[in-house]
């Protein structure tokens, strides 16, 4: 293991607007503090004003590397000794390889098989030992709780953790500390740790600023739990949205429900021509997951029209010999 940094203090809660501003301290030196960009073409489009915040030129092509590094920093020595332990679709996957980097330890990542090459090869370019499991999640747990009992080292789960969430709630400080007076916060959700983080910031920093969860129709599970009140899981997830295709976790549940004030949900057909849209009018690469915001805009013009958008588009990890258009 590496010389040993300075350990961020356990999370025994949900975190707080301290917490999220002492964990961006700690991965500051980290992490990329990506840009917030415009379209005036896609303003144009779509009637009204947005600010990208655009987490796909964040290390790893993904906001996940946040949320990575700052549950990584929060082990000790003796936690950390016999290397991280994850479950994942891929950028997850590559943001616990690069803590393991950092750290100076191995990593473990479990992926369904029929991942994204890319997202498979870049995990192992980080250094991480990729094991294959069935596409679903009771594979994913069972396969995981395997390679920690060979092992022996410490499970940083994608999303029902403090320390994650604090992680991802960094992006939204970094966006709302430069972009004021937004009307409207999006940001897809799956697990819930992105919006979890994004809302805790957003209610502390700008309470006026409404945060929405965007999701597809065909994982919409928090949507469902959103309304009923009780958690739900999605029995089956058709999306082309392979990062969404997990389920709010119970750490993310409550944090959800106290302070996020919608969720939308999106047709698959929206979010691939809101994919088009931003690599033809912003050349950029987004995956179809950080496209479900931009759906809900173009699904919903009338709720945004003439409003201050915020959008975080939370990564670029795309296999460019299956685009969907």
């Amino acid at each position: 293991m590496s010389e040993r940094r300075i350990r961020l203090p356990k999370l025994k809660h949900a975190p707080d607007l301290d917490d999220i501003e002492r964990v961006h301290t700690f991965i500051s030196e980290y992490i990329h503090h990506t840009p917030i960009l415009t379209s005036n073409s896609i303003n144009d489009k779509l009637g009204c004003e947005i600010y990208f915040k655009c987490e796909n030129f964040q290390k790893s092509g993904s906001f996940k590397t946040r949320g990575a590094i700052s549950a990584a920093l929060s082990l000790t020595d003796e936690e950390l000794k016999n290397g991280l332990i994850t479950h994942s679709s891929g950028n997850h996957g590559q943001g616990v390889a690069i803590a393991g980097q950092l750290l100076g330890v191995p990593t473990y990542i479990v992926m369904p098989k029929g991942s994204i090459a890319s997202k498979v090869a870049a995990c192992e370019q980080y250094g991480a030992k990729v094991i294959f499991c069935e596409p679903n999640m009771k594979s994913r747990l069972e396969t995981a709780n395997k390679i920690k009992e060979k092992y022996k080292g410490s499970f940083i789960h994608p999303y029902d953790n403090y320390h994650v969430i604090a992680g991802q709630g960094t992006c939204a400080l970094e966006f709302l500390s430069k972009q004021k007076k937004l009307h409207y916060l999006l940001a897809p959700v799956s697990g819930g740790g992105l919006l979890g983080g994004t809302a805790i910031v957003s209610k502390e920093l700008s309470p006026d600023t409404k945060v929405i969860g965007t999701e597809p129709k065909e994982a919409d599970d928090t949507y469902r739990s959103f309304y009923s009140k009780k958690l739900k899981t999605n029995k089956e997830t058709k999306t082309i949205c392979d990062g969404l295709r997990g389920n709010l976790g119970e750490k993310n549940f409550p944090i959800v429900l106290n302070h996020v004030d919608d969720i939308i949900t999106v047709k698959e057909k929206t979010i691939i021509k809101a994919m088009q849209l931003v690599w033809e009018r912003m050349k950029i690469i987004i995956e179809p997951s950080c496209a479900v915001p931009v759906a809900a805009i173009m699904e919903n013009k009338k709720t945004f029209r003439k409003r201050r958008v915020g959008v975080i588009i939370t990564g670029g990890n795309v296999d460019l010999t299956q685009l969907p258009f």
